[in-house]
């Protein structure tokens, strides 16, 4: 039966109605999906990006409550990461066997229970435990609308659509910090995760009544584990993707060094508040949405590998910047041992410049990673993401073991990962031609769009 936006839907009786859970997908031209359908699927994906940045401007907070260590709390975004590496794995073959809308309704109530036990947490281990267990759980809604996307439509269709999902996952880590950050000023970090769970709950009612299943039982595929173990291994193996597997995942680790630090760095020894924070964070996310731009604008006029090289130079200039100014502020201190408030402009100078290359370094390092995983693409994208956040995981967990009244560990684990990007990507082998072709000819068609 079709819907009047072009959706076909089954048939879930006799007389021809159609049940509030039926499957659909859409087998009309790319323009009659729904207007509605990116709006949701952007809903759904926006859950990692919000639960991974909404409470970092609680972190002292948070710690404080639960009578734990300063820098303590970087543990909890370890637990979250080593969650989304097991979830990034797992979800896609999931969702290939079981169709989409099952494991996203499962993962979003497992999440939603997740979040409530992190609300309730009287302890640091018992609130890892439970964002380890909504981040396994979040990571089908990160993994699945990627897929439904494909589902549903291909080409310039599909890209289009793919990238009001990114915009989303682009502009939400800049609100949610300094919702988050503003929040604090009124209520607790415990009504954080309570505003998760009713998120999670949103989440489960709109896949209830309104999510379409976009993948058809025809289409669906046995689940093999000793397959999909040796697909993996294979891929593994292949130079062009482990090299730039590794230098994105090595960019993950820089970027959760800093996410892990710097609420620590900028509310216990700068004195910054948690809404201060959060606009402070905003500003760094903008740098790396901008950099991303200038990436997107440069594809088809710089090859992928010199934009990746000339990135990767200035981060490791900024991060060496960084760790230099940071040494001065070491050596120098003011009142009390504490670092000179003076040193905080040329820090989150050093900062914008380190963290805004991830803007380029990335989308390229995966371009390179996929380039000769044309059969396995989605397997290759899903490994490439558990090494960015296995990475991730270890860099929150060592930030989190180190000293919290210096913003040393965070300078020098910064220089660390800039410096393993460089090594990997001399390492790397040159992008096919046919691939740097592609890329340009993909950039022209969007540039006469």
């Amino acid at each position: 039966m079709a819907s009047p936006d072009g959706i076909t839907l089954s048939v879930s009786d006799t007389s021809g109605a159609a049940s509030p859970q039926a499957a659909a997908r859409s087998e009309a031209e790319p323009g009659a999906l729904p207007t509605w359908l990116p709006i949701l699927l952007g809903f759904l994906t926006a859950v990692g990006p919000v639960s991974t940045d909404i409470y970092l401007p609680a972190f002292p907070a948070l710690e404080k409550s639960l009578h734990a260590a300063a820098g303590s709390a970087g543990m909890t975004l370890s637990a979250w990461m080593i969650g989304l590496a097991i979830g990034q794995i797992t979800m896609g073959p999931l969702s290939d066997r079981f169709g989409r809308r099952i494991p996203m309704l499962v993962g979003m109530i497992v999440y939603t229970i997740g979040s409530v036990g992190c609300a309730i947490s009287t302890s640091m281990l018992e609130m890892c435990f439970f964002r380890l267990v909504a981040a396994i759980a979040a990571s089908a809604s990160i993994v699945i609308p990627s897929a439904c996307v494909r589902d549903l439509s291909s080409g310039n269709a599909a890209a289009k659509l793919m990238s009001k999902l990114i915009l989303i996952q682009g502009v939400v880590p800049i609100l949610a910090p300094m919702l988050g950050g503003m929040a604090l000023s009124y209520i607790s970090w415990r009504a954080i995760f309570w505003v998760s769970a009713i998120y999670g709950g949103l989440c489960v009612l709109l896949l209830l009544r309104v999510f379409p299943e976009t993948l058809p039982t025809d289409n669906r595929r046995e689940l093999r584990p000793l397959s999909l173990l040796q697909r993996y291994a294979n891929i593994a193996r292949e130079r062009s993707f482990i090299t730039n597997g590794l230098v994105w995942g090595f960019c993950g680790f820089l970027s959760f060094t800093y996410l892990t630090a710097a609420p620590t760095v900028f509310e216990h020894i700068f004195g910054f508040t948690p809404a201060h924070y959060g606009m402070l964070f905003g500003l760094f996310a903008v740098c790396m949405i901008g950099a991303s731009q200038i990436n997107g604008a440069l594809v088809g006029r710089v090859s992928a590998g010199h934009m990746l090289g000339w990135a990767l130079t200035v981060s490791v200039i900024g991060a060496v910047s960084l760790l230099v100014v940071v040494m001065l502020g070491d050596q120098y201190p003011g009142p009390n041992h504490h670092i000179r408030p003076i040193m905080l402009i040329p820090i989150v100078g050093c900062m914008m410049i380190t963290l805004g290359t991830t803007g380029i370094i990335g989308p390229n390092a995966m371009v390179g990673a996929l380039s000769n995983q044309a059969q396995f693409a989605g397997s290759a994208s899903a490994f490439a993401g558990t090494m960015q956040y296995a990475l991730g995981s270890l860099a929150s967990t060592a930030i989190g073991l180190l000293p919290a009244d210096t913003p040393m560990p965070m300078a020098v684990l910064m220089l660390f990962a800039a410096l393993m990007m460089g090594v990997f990507a001399v390492l790397r082998p040159s992008l096919p031609h046919n691939v740097e072709q592609a890329m340009k000819t993909h950039a022209a068609e969007q540039r006469e769009e």
